[in-house]
């Protein structure tokens, strides 16, 4: 599914006191979501920017359609993305993949198929799960309840068993196109790390922050996710922030 790049210009960043993995030390003051867009908008802005002069558009998330990029979301769960396309290469080989093969699928075998993402028994069921919703809930490739709004769908994916926000906005993002921003766990260490928002803050604060500082563009949003992961994945580590990290320098005040 080639994913149409355009770059959306976008207009700093004051580091605080934290852990190497990014978690924020005890005892740091907690924020109204409101206040901190106030103070990091521009920030947040301007680390897009940034990021994307570095990196160049990522053309995320690779798939070639629309139900693929959900089982990517679900089970890249708890496991790298390596897994995850053996997974989907296995069950593209046993001709598995369409969601209603995978309703009608015996258990054992779906298990089998997606063995390389790891919790494979789990991840089953859940799939089985998702490709029910999807067969009710979609038709040619766009959600049939589509008007009544992005809250709406996304509390419909979270009502399926297995299903949380970051799988749910990842399949409305890069599934359907619609402005939800995907937050992560590389989200998350960047976030600390750098602009002083606690770890543990609830994922839909988070979530607000980006949303409010941003134009609600998917395609924006698309993007400004896939360069966290690249950032996070090559620079900004679980353990500290690499030789060369560019947000080190980029996001000082």
């Amino acid at each position: 599914m080639k994913r149409c790049q355009s770059k959306t210009s976008l207009a700093g960043m004051h580091s605080c006191p934290s852990t190497p993995n990014g978690r924020r030390k005890s005892g740091g003051t907690h924020f109204h979501v409101r206040s901190i867009t106030e103070v990091l908008g521009n920030q947040i802005q301007r680390l897009y920017d940034e990021l994307y002069r570095l990196f160049g558009p990522q053309d995320w998330w690779p798939a070639d359609s629309p139900w693929e990029v959900a089982v990517g979301a679900l089970l890249t769960q708890n496991t790298n993305w390596g897994n995850v396309e053996k997974a989907i290469a296995k069950l593209k080989r046993e001709r598995l993949l369409p969601a209603r093969k995978i309703l009608d699928c015996e258990i054992r075998r779906l298990e089998e198929a997606i063995r390389p993402s790891g919790y494979f028994r789990m991840k089953a069921l859940r799939l089985k799960n998702l490709a029910k919703w999807w067969t009710v809930n979609v038709r040619n490739d766009r959600p049939i309840q589509e008007g009544k709004g992005a809250l709406f769908l996304r509390n419909s994916l979270l009502s399926v068993n297995g299903i949380g926000r970051e799988t749910a906005d990842s399949i409305l993002l890069y599934s359907f196109d619609i402005p939800i921003f995907v937050i992560d766990a590389y989200t998350r260490r960047i976030v600390s790390r750098h602009f002083g928002i606690q770890y543990e803050t609830p994922y839909d604060e988070i979530q607000e922050i980006f949303t409010k500082s941003l134009p609600p563009d998917a395609r924006l949003f698309n993007e400004y996710h896939a360069l966290i992961v690249r950032v996070g994945k090559e620079f900004c580590r679980k353990k500290g922030c690499a030789a060369g990290c560019p947000l080190k320098k980029s996001l000082k005040g």
